[in-house]
């Protein structure tokens, strides 16, 4: 990989992180937090959606679109695992939120 899909990579990673973030727990999760979420969603958007059958195209808004797709599906799979509690609260309050 070159240095320029690096950085296109860890850019993407960021802001599809600070999506999940802001959809799952009403808030980003730090620049590290976010970019680790975002790189992990993009792998997990890559592999998964393809075989459900969703195509999102190419360019940067669709590799964003998929990574925070991917993204939100890691941070709930880590609640569930979690249970909302112990390390799970560093992803906010979704499912322990009083509405």
């Amino acid at each position: 990989m070159s240095g320029e899909g690096l950085l296109i990579l860890l850019l993407v990673g960021v802001i599809a992180g600070w999506l999940a973030g802001v959809l799952v727990q009403g808030g980003g999760l730090g620049l590290i937090g976010d970019m680790v979420i975002g790189v992990a969603g993009a792998f997990i958007g890559g592999l998964l959606l393809p075989r459900l059958g969703v195509h999102r195209g190419s360019g940067m808004v669709a590799s964003i679109a998929n990574a925070t797709i991917g993204a939100v599906l890691l941070l709930f799979i880590i609640r569930l695992v979690s249970g909302g509690g112990g390390w799970g609260r560093r992803f906010g309050g979704f499912f322990g939120r009083r509405w």
